[in-house]
């Protein structure tokens, strides 16, 4: 079956930097477009970013457009979340997402906490 499981949240000082990583099984990883979510205490879960299967287009929410880059290794099958000049306000449980065939998958979430 589907599986998604996220690494690589802490943390960080704010203006600092960390890499999530979401490594899939389960489905062929190269023909589906990947997201990655995020939701903080007491908010919804809020959509964060998307690439395609092939890498070749990737859209951004606002509030992380300019500081998050997503990105993928089809040979791994792994997405990637780089997120840079990190905030107060970024601090959330970071969820990777795919839709396989109407089916859709979460792993189980990494914390990013940002904080001095």
């Amino acid at each position: 079956q589907v599986r998604l499981v996220e690494s690589g949240g802490g943390l960080v000082q704010p203006g600092g930097s960390l890499r999530l990583s979401c490594v899939a099984s389960g489905f062929t990883f190269s023909i589906y477009d990947m997201r990655w979510y995020r939701q903080a205490p007491g908010k919804e879960r809020e959509f964060l970013a998307r690439i395609t299967g092939y890498g070749d287009s990737t859209n951004y929410a606002g509030s992380v457009r300019g500081r998050f880059t997503i990105s993928r290794d089809n040979a791994k099958n792994t997405v990637y979340l780089q997120m840079n000049s990190l905030k107060s306000e970024d601090t959330a449980v970071y969820y990777c997402n795919v839709d396989v065939l109407g089916n859709d998958a979460w792993g189980q979430g990494t914390q990013v906490t940002v904080s001095s």
